[in-house]
């Protein structure tokens, strides 16, 4: 993942243009954005959850780490930030997947949800 300054300065300006959000605080590069998502696995979720969390977030940071396509990587960081504040302010609890976002995502992305929650479930089961 190829990020520069400029590319992430570019995010935050186009969103906080749009007028539909609140401006968003500037995207964290990709390293200290990881370290932030296992630093806030490890404070805020169960022992179960965040192994799971841990290795997904593991697989989706090195599937991405050759992307080159700047909107691609954007969208990326954004929705994993956004995901750290969540989990951060204990927000995502009973929280329902929104239906665009489902909408939007690929047949790839459709079938790692269905994976993800088939692992949740069989943790569940287990316990």
């Amino acid at each position: 993942m190829k990020v520069t300054t400029r590319l992430l300065a570019t995010a935050s300006i186009a969103r906080a243009s749009t007028g539909l959000r609140a401006a968003p605080v500037a995207l964290l590069p990709p390293l200290p954005l990881y370290r932030r998502l296992l630093r806030t696995h490890r404070k805020h979720l169960q022992h179960e959850m965040r192994v799971l969390g841990d290795q997904y977030v593991k697989k989706e940071f090195r599937n991405h780490k050759n992307v080159d396509n700047p909107m691609h990587i954007i969208g990326f960081l954004t929705e994993w930030q956004m995901y750290a504040q969540q989990i951060e302010g204990d927000t995502w609890k009973g929280e329902k997947l929104d239906k665009s976002k489902i909408d939007k995502m690929s047949d790839q992305q459709l079938g790692q949800l269905y994976e993800l929650m088939q692992a949740i479930r069989k943790q569940e089961q287990e316990e």
